[in-house]
């Protein structure tokens, strides 16, 4: 496989950025959302959402960015994956919507709190449970008319006994980022009970990899290949003994109630995952039919978006690593930090 590092590449690793980036910011917010049913009523529940109410909708940027990127830096790809997602993408957004509406009225319309809550667990959870189902409908490929550059699979293609895994996968490692990140913010009571139900979504994730990873490269003779064959398999067997080392480290740090090193390691778990996808997926946008290469725009456009790019991502992560620097700590019982 030749390996071309240039201005496609680029953009391609840009956009991997921000996917990335929205995953763990966004993922331990939805998570806190996916755990607000276990959380009593009151006191444990305001204090897990004033810890994220300062960063919530800023961590949102990189989907926009996300998005955006792909659409501008490879509109093929764009054109043939939207059509394929549809549904679960409108349900993606239609959970964040509602969510954030939740979050808000929840304080302003205290008469209906009860409403209000549930309306932020399910939008978290249809969210993080969507996002899930359209990396599986990714994963699993997509019918395309390559003569015509067009889709052309049906509205339904997307549900599949794997992409409804891969949603509840999602499900679970969001759940994990939230109660590492309660581990982290909170104190006392919360934060004992947070590190337990780390333990039970650090069981559950560490299953999901594995029943995803195994599934993966049956999906496809070249996912096999990528994994399997001689000699990248000494490189991709490096991925699983990572995730194990950094799943001994996360019991390790969880036994010992260590603070930070929970967050952190589910973390480093969300980003060994992600190199497994990059690594099952390159060099292909649309799973072995369509480069990253193929659908991208003119070059003269991918350098005129970069010097966009090269100013405002600088800015986004600045502003944001700010906003977590001033709110940074521990939330008290009246919600300040």
């Amino acid at each position: 496989m030749e390996y071309n590092f240039d201005l496609t590449l680029l953009w391609a690793c840009i956009i991997a950025f921000a996917v990335f980036a929205y995953v763990v910011m966004d993922g331990f917010d939805l998570g806190i959302g996916i755990l607000f049913p276990a959380l009593h009523v009151g006191e444990e529940r305001n204090v897990a959402m004033n810890s994220i109410a300062p960063v919530w909708d800023g961590n949102e940027t990189w989907l926009i960015l996300g998005g955006g990127g792909l659409m501008a830096a490879f509109p093929l790809a764009y054109a043939l994956i939207l059509p394929a997602i549809y549904a679960p993408l409108i349900a993606m957004l239609l959970g964040l919507i509602f969510r954030g509406v939740a979050f808000e009225f929840r304080w302003r319309d205290p008469g209906h709190r009860a409403f209000w809550d549930a309306g932020f667990f399910g939008g978290s959870l249809v969210a993080a449970l969507s996002q899930g189902i359209i990396l599986g409908a990714v994963l699993q490929g997509i019918t395309i008319d390559k003569a015509a550059r067009t889709y052309a699979g049906g509205w339904w293609d997307w549900l599949t006994p794997f992409s409804l895994v891969t949603g509840a996968s999602v499900v679970i490692g969001y759940g994990l980022l939230g109660a590492t990140w309660l581990i982290m913010r909170t104190e006392g009571g919360l934060q004992h009970k947070a590190r337990n139900y780390a333990r039970w979504f650090g069981a559950l994730m560490l299953i999901a990899i594995a029943v995803v990873s195994g599934a993966t490269p049956y999906l496809s003779n070249a996912y096999f290949e990528r994994w399997f064959a001689w000699p990248n398999v000494l490189f991709t067997a490096q991925v699983p003994l990572l995730v194990a080392v950094t799943a001994i480290a996360l019991y390790i740090a969880l036994k010992r109630q260590w603070e930070h090193w929970p967050f952190l390691l589910s973390l480093i778990l969300f980003a060994l995952t992600f190199i497994g996808l990059g690594i099952s997926l390159y060099p292909y946008i649309v799973p072995d039919q369509v480069t990253i290469w193929e659908a991208a725009a003119p070059e003269k456009s991918q350098i005129f978006m970069l010097v966009g790019a090269g100013i405002l991502v600088p800015l986004i992560l600045a502003y944001t690593g700010y906003a977590y620097w001033v709110f940074r700590g521990k939330v008290g019982h009246e919600g300040y930090h």
